[in-house]
């Protein structure tokens, strides 16, 4: 096995850096991964494992973890905003028996990939925020905030969309602002909540919601169309009473939920390229520091998991040598770089779908209304290409 022995430091420990962390150790590697923060943490968030996702966590061992800690998805549902009128309706059980979303807290799915990782060997280093990284004729060199360096021998950017593996191996690019924000919030769940996701979709903003942990509380992501800024990260508070002006005639239950909204976080929404470059110099990029995507197709953290399984399998197929990693590592991004695109538009494209306004809205929600009466599975089939894809190939690690 080519990666029988092989160091390799990962920045960052999310979903790409721990789940690429596992993958490799399970194959021989020696893994190293670096955390700014003091503890492996995320702040409050859910998100959704479509079946790809959970193709991923089910060949790194953790089909049944997922299923314990996860809710199982029994459809997405499209509403209008002002008057709750159902759009359409996708019945994610009966059209996909055997393909399981799920809704889950971020922290909760950071937990049990930390915990798989320390099993599989991987030390995870806390407190290590990165200052610098320098590529060139020589391994990967890190250069932490604290003044200390280190040699990395495998260097794997998993350090999100601020990520400086991508800036040494691209430069600086300046994403633009797409001018929507979005404001995320959790709150409690109504008793019996079904698990459904639910999209409220109005004229210039829509929001998703869904229930998580058991039903006990509820996921809220609001999207709005504006010129004015707002930073890119959730790391931001905006006002309560931002979003519910924003979201004032839409039906009484998003205005309830938003009502009991304390502290939203505020979400500038941007849109990067796909990196050009994924590898050179002993270094390769992975998830959002190489393809960041709109929250509007929920595939950041299963693209996030594709990559990882993809990167390790290259790698343990390449040679051991310099030049077999280096063909490893351009195998990988010659198998990923058009999936990840064709998602990164898919999310492009429901944006626009979401906010349509006046005739055109009326025609398309009508349109999608007699479509799914005539063939109610058309709408999920558009998108086998993404959610019936394996990339493990059955193969467990």
């Amino acid at each position: 096995m080519a990666l029988n022995g092989r160091k390799v430091t990962i920045a960052g420990a999310g979903v790409a850096g721990l789940s690429a962390a596992i993958a490799l150790a399970r194959r021989g590697a020696e893994v190293e991964v670096l955390e700014q923060s003091d503890a492996i943490r995320e702040a409050g968030a859910g998100l959704q494992i479509s079946p790809n996702g959970a193709a991923v966590l089910r060949a790194l061992g953790l089909k049944e973890r997922l299923a314990a800690i996860g809710d199982r998805s029994s459809g997405v549902v499209l509403r209008n905003g002002n008057d709750g009128d159902r759009v359409l309706r996708l019945d994610l059980r009966r059209l996909r028996p055997d393909q399981p979303y799920y809704f889950i807290h971020r922290a909760d799915l950071i937990d049990m990939l930390a915990g798989a990782a320390r099993a599989a060997g991987v030390h995870v280093t806390l407190g290590a925020r990165i200052a610098q990284v320098t590529l060139g004729d020589h391994l990967p060199r890190l250069t932490l905030a604290d003044g200390r360096g280190i040699e990395a021998g495998l260097l794997i950017g998993a350090d999100g969309i601020h990520s400086l593996v991508h800036r040494a191996l691209n430069g600086k690019v300046v994403p633009f602002f797409t001018h929507q924000v979005a404001w995320r919030a959790i709150i409690p769940a109504e008793p019996h909540a079904e698990p459904v996701a639910q999209v409220f979709m109005g004229p210039g903003r829509h929001l998703v919601s869904y229930p998580m942990r058991g039903g006990t509380l509820r996921n809220i992501v609001a999207v709005e169309e504006r010129h004015r800024w707002a930073d890119e990260g959730w790391s931001q508070t905006d006002d309560p009473i931002a979003p519910r002006i924003a979201f004032q005639d839409f039906i009484p239950e998003v205005r309830g939920w938003l009502d009991q909204v304390e502290v939203p976080h505020l979400w500038g929404l941007f849109r990067h390229p796909v990196a050009l470059r994924w590898h050179g110099h002993g270094a390769a990029i992975l998830g959002d520091a190489a393809h960041p995507t709109l929250p509007f197709l929920a595939q950041g953290a299963n693209m996030a998991l594709e990559d990882a399984w993809v990167l390790a399998d290259c790698l343990d197929r390449a040679g051991e040598s310099a030049v077999g990693l280096e063909a490893g590592l351009a195998s990988y991004q010659e198998a990923r770089l058009g999936r990840v695109s064709r998602a990164v538009a898919a999310a492009n494209g429901n944006a626009k779908a979401y906010h349509l306004g006046g005739l055109t809205r009326a025609a398309a929600h009508l349109g999608l209304k007699i479509g799914a009466a005539l063939a109610p599975e058309a709408p999920l089939r558009r998108f086998d290409w993404l959610y019936g894809h394996d990339v493990s190939g059955g193969a467990t690690a």
